[in-house]
């Protein structure tokens, strides 16, 4: 019954439907948010194999990029006491 379930023609139609269904224009922009949210489940996939403490990424890095240092923020300068006049 099922013994060619998945032929060439049948993913042709797919594709066919998916471009009617979202558009040319939308479907690099879905495929791009697509692969990216592939690469962040696989390092994250990857971090719990390792058993190490999480590491919070502060933003999706695509691969080849060089990594950032982080900005260490500025202690706010202490507030002078405030005296009422009595």
């Amino acid at each position: 019954m099922f013994r060619n379930g998945l032929e060439p023609w049948h993913l042709l139609v797919v594709a066919i439907v998916f471009i009617a269904l979202f558009g040319s224009r939308k479907l690099p922009d879905t495929a791009r948010a697509l692969g990216k949210s592939l690469r962040v489940l696989k390092s994250e996939a990857k971090a719990m194999k390792s058993d190490k403490a999480p590491v919070e990424p502060t933003s999706v890095q695509m691969a080849g990029e060089p990594t950032a240092t982080p900005v260490q923020p500025r202690p706010r300068p202490a507030a002078e006491p405030t005296t009422t006049a009595g």
